[in-house]
């Protein structure tokens, strides 16, 4: 699951216009209060191609993982994301984030690069633009009125389409992603509780057919390979108070995992829980208490200072399941405070394994919030 970004920058964006990419966000920015118009008949059922698009809820984000590889054995692991906010009476925000990890391969040095944008306004949202059928499309630029350099530049862009389809493009990114199986709804009816947090809609595509272009070193690459899609809204804006770890596992014998561990200030677990995907597309909810996660590692990052945690031990009794999780290149750090307030990290990591009698691999995205301390 994916909670919950801090959102600080969306706020101070709203109250001051829109932050350029890479310049801190303004100190002493006003505390907007969020006034979220009451949703007595929460949950109820989601719907498809209804749900792809935006709804009026404070929360929402549109994100997209994947592993991608090219004719000459080259991978490289890639994320984008479209984040959405509502608070109160001011202008709905938008951020974006495009991560590439480069050379994923045993015997390479791994490279790792991201970019920000964050833009306020109804404008962002572009389907009612198009001359296609599309169930969602996103156009950001950023634009910024107080740098110039900002006002012209291509737009990063993201459509859904109809049947589950998607096309990105941005910052080295061309692909055109295949629905791939049905969508999978998480905690049974896509509806995850919070208790006094509230809740969130969550559904993923886990394993979406992939194919493009990837720029790598200023020239377009020719890749294939899958990709993970989650789609969360509601009128949530954080729980737990520690931040969250996220787990995205496609493995070798056709099954998918996800995994989700949101702590609370003092180290504890306030929600855990998971979805298990097999291989003929039936969807398993599973418990806190059937999931054993261990770190193994630790990696401290020379930019931020933050130890991460770096490795993991998984066993899933139920599933015959135990393997390691390791990350491909140990820093996919993020600092994007000027457009969502945090540091996190989000990467490309393999897995190895056994499930039962037979040895399992696999390909995995993990996301770490909440371990930097941003005094």
């Amino acid at each position: 699951m994916r909670v919950l970004f801090v959102l600080l920058a969306f706020a101070v964006a709203a109250c001051s216009g829109p932050i350029a990419a890479n310049t801190p966000a303004p100190t002493g920015a006003p505390y907007v209060k969020p006034s979220p118009r009451p949703v007595a008949n929460d949950p109820v059922a989601i719907s498809f191609p209804r749900d792809d698009a935006p709804h009026d809820r404070l929360t929402e984000w549109w994100y997209v993982t994947g592993h991608l590889q090219s004719a000459d054995g080259r991978r490289f692991g890639y994320e984008f994301v479209i984040f959405r906010a509502q608070r109160g009476e001011f202008p709905v925000t938008w951020a974006s984030h495009i991560a590439i990890t480069k050379n994923v391969s045993p015997g390479q040095t791994g490279g790792f690069s991201y970019d920000e944008r964050s833009e306020v306004g109804a404008q962002v949202d572009i389907q009612v633009l198009l001359d296609r059928e599309v169930t969602a499309a996103f156009a950001i630029t950023g634009a910024n009125p107080l740098d110039p350099s900002t006002l012209n530049r291509a737009p990063w862009t993201m459509l859904l389409l109809p049947g589950g389809a998607m096309q990105l493009g941005g910052n080295g990114l061309d692909l055109q992603l295949a629905a791939g199986g049905a969508p999978v709804l998480h905690d049974t009816d896509g509806w995850v509780g919070f208790a006094d947090a509230g809740g969130s809609y969550y559904y993923s595509r886990t394993r979406m057919p992939t194919a493009g272009t990837i720029t790598v070193d200023g020239a377009p690459l020719a890749v294939t390979g899958s990709s993970w899609f989650d789609h969360q809204w509601g009128d949530f804006i954080a729980i737990g108070d520690g931040g969250w770890d996220w787990f995205a596992l496609n493995l070798s014998d056709g099954s998918d995992l996800m995994l989700s561990f949101v702590r609370d200030a003092a180290g504890g677990y306030p929600l855990v829980y998971g979805t298990w995907v097999t291989t003929d597309g039936r969807v398993r909810h599973l418990d806190a208490s059937e999931i054993n996660l261990t770190s193994t590692g630790t990696w401290l990052s020379p930019t931020t200072g933050t130890l991460w945690p770096s490795g993991w031990s998984l066993e899933i009794e139920r599933l015959h399941l135990a393997v390691t999780i390791t990350p491909e290149v140990a820093n996919q750090e993020l600092d994007t405070r000027a457009s969502t307030g945090v540091v996190y990290w989000e990467g490309a990591s393999a897995v190895v394994g056994t499930r039962g009698r037979h040895a399992i691999t696999g390909q995995a995205y993990v996301e770490l919030t909440g371990y930097a301390s941003l005094r």
